[in-house]
């Protein structure tokens, strides 16, 4: 892994009061397709008293930030992600914008980018100044009140992220992180791996569990796969054909096809654990190959978010079904404790340069790669 110069606290550092007053930011203006996305000269954003301003050094490309400008999250739209070409895909959802969907309307215009790997610049009065050079990663996941409640807000959905040469975020979200991993390889780290850890922290993963995960070779899956191999547990994953050799790497003890017939393959009440963010068709029979007992976690639904349920396999098999979004509090100090006794390795597939996020949207929606795509501003 290349090794990136880490500014220490009191050497070369960044100095706000002799810098320019903008920055470039993608701006995304409002639902539609790629028109929306305005790469633009923005004001630097000023630090509130509860918050840090960090120099973004490197920001991963999500599912969700398309899904977002799409509008996908409104419940008038019944499809998946992944079911229309690029072109219906983009005229379809710019017809259908309206409601945000998620928490509430979404913030239009303003500044997507869910994972950030930055550099600390200022901190607010009373926190610890040697915190200022520092290289963090930050917690996109927030619980606004508290570890009691699941209420959270996201950064990029409800407030400006990081597609821009500067973002500010609450002292509370950031994370020092020392390794030597790259600015991108970090840039990697912080959605996908934080949904996959919440889900198996949710549901309990532990040695010796067979946990079956689909989607295995996007960035949350090949995420779900090395974080319940580092906990012991069998995995079997599903992957397209061109992907599985890739995912093997990876630690997965047994490859699907994407398209076989995992029952014909697993048999009925095979697996203990299913993680499944596709859904779609197969969603009925991820409950088939699960235990007595078993647990079915989800956070998305590329293939589909209408699914059909036998409610038969639900309460006949004592089955628990777990939605994710609002991370608990373990799961992104145990993210970076993984990462600095290297537990777990980066899946970097591109880096972009920030301007060309169209370029990096239009790749990242074929499906193509394996991991993640990251852009440096």
């Amino acid at each position: 892994m290349k090794k990136d110069t880490i500014t220490k606290p009191g050497k070369n550092r960044f100095d706000i009061k002799n810098c320019k007053t903008t920055m470039n930011a993608v701006v995304t203006t409002g639902s539609g397709g790629y028109e929306k996305l305005d790469y633009r000269c923005v004001p630097i954003p000023e630090p509130g008293p509860n918050e840090v301003l960090l120099q973004v050094l490197a920001a991963g490309i999500n599912n969700t930030e398309i899904n977002t400008r799409l509008g996908w999250y409104s419940s008038r739209v019944t499809t998946g992600t992944e079911s229309l070409t690029m072109e219906e895909k983009e005229k379809q959802n710019a017809e259908k914008q309206g409601d945000g969907g998620w928490n509430e309307a979404t913030p239009f215009p303003f500044i997507q980018g869910t994972d950030c790997c930055g550099r600390v610049i200022s901190v607010p009065a009373g926190y610890d100044k040697t915190l200022v050079g520092s290289r963090v990663l930050v917690r996109p996941c927030m619980r606004i009140n508290g570890w009691d409640s699941l209420e959270n807000i996201w950064m990029a959905s409800d407030f400006d992220g990081a597609f821009a040469q500067f973002v500010k975020v609450p002292v509370t979200e950031i994370f020092p992180v020392a390794c030597d991993w790259s600015n991108a390889e970090l840039g990697t780290i912080p959605c996908a791996y934080g949904t996959a850890e919440n889900m198996l922290h949710r549901t309990g993963v532990a040695k010796g569990e067979h946990v079956l995960i689909a989607g295995a070779s996007g960035g949350v899956g090949s995420a779900a796969v090395q974080l319940a191999k580092r906990r012991g547990a069998v995995v079997t994953a599903i992957a397209g054909k061109a992907k599985l050799e890739k995912v093997k790497t990876l630690g997965a003890d047994k490859l699907i096809a994407r398209g076989d017939d995992i029952v014909d393959i697993l048999g009925e009440n095979a697996v203990d654990v299913v993680v499944d963010n596709v859904a779609g068709d197969c969603f009925g029979k991820m409950l088939k190959v699960l235990k007595r007992g078993g647990r079915f976690v989800s956070s998305g639904a590329i293939a589909g978010p209408l699914v059909a349920l036998d409610m038969r396999d639900l309460y006949l098999k004592d089955l628990k079904l777990t939605g994710c979004t609002a991370w608990d509090e373990p799961v992104f100090p145990n993210l970076i404790s993984y990462i600095e006794k290297n537990e777990i390795k980066p899946l970097l597939a591109k880096t972009f340069p920030l301007k060309e996020i169209v370029a990096a949207q239009k790749e990242f929606i074929h499906k193509k790669h394996v991991g993640k795509f990251v852009l440096i501003p």
